[in-house]
């Protein structure tokens, strides 16, 4: 993956952490971003078995500092 700087590099190595650690996947197959630093970012990530989840998060230089689970479903 190539990223604009370490910041953005950090952000999401931080939140595909924080995503596995509350959904307690152990892989995470898929994630789609939307959004902008200012005002959070919306994702849907899938696991290797099917589950969704959609959530939003927000970080400061790289530290998630909101996460929100907004829905899940499971196959």
């Amino acid at each position: 993956m190539f990223f604009c700087c370490n910041v953005c590099a950090d952000a999401f190595e931080n939140m595909v952490l924080k995503l596995k650690e509350v959904t307690r996947w152990p892989a995470v197959g898929s994630v789609e971003i939307s959004g902008n630093y200012s005002k959070g970012r919306t994702c849907n990530a899938s696991s290797p078995d099917g589950d969704n989840v959609k959530y939003f998060f927000r970080h400061e230089n790289g530290d998630i500092t909101e996460f929100k689970l907004l829905s899940t479903t499971h196959d």
